[in-house]
């Protein structure tokens, strides 16, 4: 996918940053259309963040070439913050102020005028179910609450692009299901949305499209509809009426396992087809196989391909 440098999407081509001599990113190429969530994922100290910042204009790159809104974030740095949404993994709060004031606050720092200020911190304060927390101090709220005001805080200007850095961090299971219908209802109104995680399962029925970033690089761009599957070793889990013979036809047929446990025996398997032959084997065997599945969704799956293909 390529934008023009008019989109109102991101275009980050060749990104190159650097920290006393270590690379963090090393040509790295994120592009995300708007009307979409775009997923970046990557493990821990794979550039995420960097990226990140630099999209945000918080970090000026060594290199490559970066569009946000249309924007360049080191030239044109007030034009991106005016289109952009920016909430980061870890974000300070105002903790004696209240939940209203709060956005208040960010709504001035964005030029809205004071009717618009009220009207969007209460519409937001509603949509982050806080309307019952507007006049009480921020200090008071639930990590939830507070991560679901952080995220809030990002949209007052109803920007045009979306970053978010792990923002299902501290969410109960409720609060996920909420944030996901958030942010595909920001994407259905055209909303650039980039949403980097690496907990896959808080991206599996979130993301349109996913970026695999690993050791500061792109290592795969794929829609989620068309994820390369079944390529990657990985572990599936058996449960089985009679654990014993399950564990004989294993031990057999030379397939390492785990312990068996309550949830079943854990098999390293090197991709879908192995997968088939070895549940073809105990069926032939007669072993009253109950549950035969992956562990992990399918966006773990194709990362670990990915990354185990990559230089």
């Amino acid at each position: 996918m390529t934008l023009r440098p008019g989109d109102a999407g991101i275009a980050a081509t060749g990104v190159r940053r650097s920290f006393a001599g270590v690379d963090a990113v090393r040509g790295m190429d994120v592009h995300a259309a708007p009307g979409e969530v775009t997923g970046l994922v990557g493990p821990n100290g794979a550039g995420k963040t960097t990226l990140l910042l630099v999209l945000a204009t918080l970090l000026v790159p060594d290199g490559g070439s970066v569009r946000v809104a249309g924007h360049d974030p080191v030239t044109e740095p007030r034009a991106v913050r005016a289109r952009m949404g920016w909430s980061p993994d870890v974000f300070g709060l105002y903790e004696g102020v209240t939940a209203r004031e709060y956005l208040e606050f960010y709504a001035a720092a964005y030029g809205l005028d004071a009717a618009r200020r009220r009207r969007r911190a209460a519409a937001l304060l509603d949509q982050a179910r806080l309307g019952e927390f507007a006049d009480r101090p921020v200090g008071v709220l639930s990590r939830g609450q507070k991560q679901r005001l952080g995220l809030v805080r990002a949209l007052v200007h109803e920007p045009a692009v979306l970053l978010l850095d792990e923002p299902a961090s501290g969410l109960d299971p409720r609060s996920r299901v909420e944030l996901r219908e958030l942010l595909r209802e920001l994407a259905r109104a055209g909303t650039t949305v980039l949403v980097s995680s690496h907990v896959l399962s808080d991206l599996e029925e979130l993301a349109d499209r996913v970026v695999f970033v690993d050791a500061g690089r792109t290592v795969g761009d794929h829609r989620v509809a068309a994820l390369p599957r079944g390529t990657a070793w990985r572990p599936w889990r058996i449960r089985s009426l009679d654990p014993a013979a399950l564990l004989a036809v294993l031990d057999q047929a030379g397939v390492d396992h785990g312990e068996p446990g309550s949830g079943g025996v854990d098999v390293v398997l090197a991709g879908d087809e192995e997968a088939v032959d070895l549940l073809a084997m105990l069926v032939a065997a007669r072993v009253p196989v109950a549950a035969f599945q992956p562990v992990g969704g399918s966006l773990e799956a194709a990362f670990l391909s990915l990354t185990d293909q990559a230089p």
